[in-house]
């Protein structure tokens, strides 16, 4: 297994939608395994391909809850149902996320309470997960990568402003730039 390098915001495979998964071979169980181990060292609770530079609808999720259950698999061509998403100002403790293709930096989003998530998995078998909170939070933001959205392009004013200052003071937007998690030190 391997760290894989993390591409920040401004590398066009992070602004265009994914292709479909066809291939279920040795390859890509190396690669889920790569990004697993990379999202556990960035570390993260979830990793989609875009950011680790391949234009494929696939991701990888761990995350555990205040019971102390862990939510850990990937979803492979995923479809996401969501509930409607609530309406008025993001709380910013509640609704603060982050990103891994935008380290160091989070702001508040309003996200769907609620979602379904359909998927195949390594094997292609289909499976469903109904997650509520936080992980239905997850699920969306890293099936919005496979779509070409990042979480700071849906932000509302003034945060969307703060994420643009924040974009310009780390000289991201351009093409070509990564991290990698172990190996580079971001500053939070």
């Amino acid at each position: 297994m391997a760290v894989l390098p993390i591409r920040i915001s401004g590398d066009p495979v992070l602004h265009s939608p994914a292709a479909p998964v066809t291939d279920f071979g040795d390859d890509l169980r190396t690669l889920v395994d790569d990004m697993f181990e990379t999202m556990d060292e960035a570390p993260g609770v979830g990793l989609a391909a875009p950011q680790v530079g391949l234009p494929l609808r696939l991701f990888v999720y761990g995350w555990t809850d205040d019971e102390n259950v862990l939510h850990r698999g990937v979803a492979i061509n995923p479809v996401l149902w969501i509930s409607p998403a609530p309406t008025g100002e993001p709380d910013e403790d509640a609704d603060s996320e982050g990103c891994l293709s935008f380290p160091g930096e989070r702001f508040p989003l309003i996200r769907s309470y609620s979602a379904i998530l359909e998927a195949v998995g390594l094997d292609g078998t289909p499976f469903e997960v109904r997650a509520d909170g936080w992980l239905a939070r997850i699920f969306q933001h890293e099936f919005d990568h496979l779509n070409g959205v990042i979480y700071v392009d849906r932000l509302q004013h003034p945060h969307g402003k703060a994420a643009a200052k924040a974009s310009r003071r780390n000289s991201w937007g351009v093409p070509g730039l990564s991290w990698t998690p172990g190996v580079d030190h971001l500053e939070d």
